[in-house]
């Protein structure tokens, strides 16, 4: 029993020859009658889900994760006064709340340590009655010291407000630490700008959705349910703001651009297929404008050649990462070949979609039997954190960044070289 990211590297290395294998590996896969893969969301779910399987069927040649060790939870003692937030290893008492379960607890401590500075808070379950030390470095009220009815209102507010982070309500403080990393960056601190990447990527992981590993135990097409209800979320969002789709968002593509400057141009043509990825669908364009930075001209030009490609299924919708101009981008180029998909961009907040009202496809109750305004094409739509279409969104856009730097970096190392 175990996880792995790469199932046929995991698996592969069981069935060499026999020879290559230690004495105990061999008698375990003598003993192996079939071969049961359970596809999770995250390396969290499947470090979760391998700690329940193992304390649940106890095999025998797996002992790191039978000594009853529970991953740590983040404690909130909230019936109390003055509620503490604590770590946990059991949800062991009624009148606190609890978060979690998370698989490293340096995480967990280094975005309370970047959350408590913002809104500071008691650490311990029973505060001394003098002021600590905390209280001289700005991390603790001291409620207990300084004991009045509107520190009592402010500071429930303030537990309420981190309760509201750890719900997923944390792009408040992922705004302010992403304003401070670009800040120092410009100033080229790139040992201060990494710590606070550390703290923003730290803030997004510990406050991420976890699905418990009863629920795959439970349901094995969890995943796929999961995708289900994002492409639904995403479809219902688009509907409801001007398009007419009646299908299943079966197939998606996404569009990015990568250059420095204007040099090295490139872009990435990604697909997401019922949900999830089809590398082999995979596209990347080496953009031939490559004297200007110009976005919007290099959007234009990659979505003219990937519609001279007649054999390529036309997708259920088209993403172009960015704003209103390659949005503009990609409808004269829709115009010019007669297409008519379906067309939102990403714009660089990621909660906000921008939809074209003079797309064909789009039935506009403001623009209907008049011409559109020129100032007001389009309708920016921003999705709620509670909606899975914006998952959706930000895997897709994460991957078709990657697939373009990545692209961006070997043109630029061959240059050089």
């Amino acid at each position: 029993m175990g996880k792995s990211k790469n199932l046929k590297s995991r698996v592969s290395s069981y069935f060499t020859n026999p020879n290559n294998l230690g004495e105990k590996t061999q008698i375990l896969v003598s003993q192996i009658a079939k071969i049961k893969i359970v596809e999770v969301e995250s390396e969290l779910e499947s470090l979760l889900l391998e700690a329940h399987y193992i304390k649940k069927y106890e095999p025998r040649y797996n002992v790191k994760m039978t000594d009853g060790k529970q991953y740590p939870l983040i404690r909130i003692t909230l019936k109390k006064d003055y509620p503490a937030i604590l770590f946990a290893r059991r949800p062991d008492d009624k009148n606190s709340v609890y978060f979690g379960p998370y698989p490293s607890s340096s995480s967990v401590k280094l975005v309370l340590k970047t959350i408590r500075r913002i809104f500071p808070f008691v650490s311990v379950e029973n505060h001394s009655k003098r002021v600590c030390l905390y209280h001289h470095l700005g991390l603790c009220p001291c409620p207990v010291v300084f004991d009045s009815p509107k520190l009592k209102k402010d500071y429930r507010k303030s537990i309420y407000r981190i309760i509201n982070i750890l719900e997923g309500g944390s792009r408040k403080v992922q705004k302010e630490l992403e304003k401070e990393r670009d800040k120092v960056s410009k100033s080229e601190d790139f040992e201060t700008a990494n710590i606070l990447q550390k703290k923003v990527q730290a803030l997004n992981y510990i406050a991420q959705p976890v699905h418990s590993p009863f629920e795959y135990e439970f349901n094995p097409n969890l995943r796929s349910d999961l995708r289900s209800k994002e492409l639904e979320d995403l479809r219902k969002i688009l509907n409801h703001n001007g398009y007419s789709i009646q299908n299943r968002l079966n197939k998606i593509e996404c569009y990015d651009i990568s250059h420095i400057q204007g040099t090295n141009t490139t872009a990435s043509l990604v697909v997401f297929i019922n949900g999830e990825k089809e590398s082999s669908l995979y596209r990347r364009f080496k953009v031939k404008l490559d004297k200007t930075p110009d976005d919007f001209a290099s959007m234009r030009e990659v979505l003219t050649r990937r519609f001279k490609h007649l054999e390529w299924e036309y997708p259920d919708l088209l993403i172009v990462d960015g704003g209103k101009g390659q949005v503009s981008a990609a409808l004269d180029v829709f115009k010019e070949n007669d297409i008519s998909i379906p067309l939102i961009g990403l714009a660089k907040r990621i909660e906000t979609i921008v939809i074209p009202l003079e797309h064909p496809l789009v039935i506009d109750e403001h623009s209907h039997n008049r011409k559109i305004d020129p100032k007001n094409r389009f309708r920016e739509v921003v999705i709620p954190h509670s909606v899975g279409a914006l998952q959706l969104l930000q895997r897709i856009r994460d991957e078709a960044h990657r697939f373009a730097i990545t692209y961006h970096r070997t043109l630029r190392s061959k240059k050089f070289i």
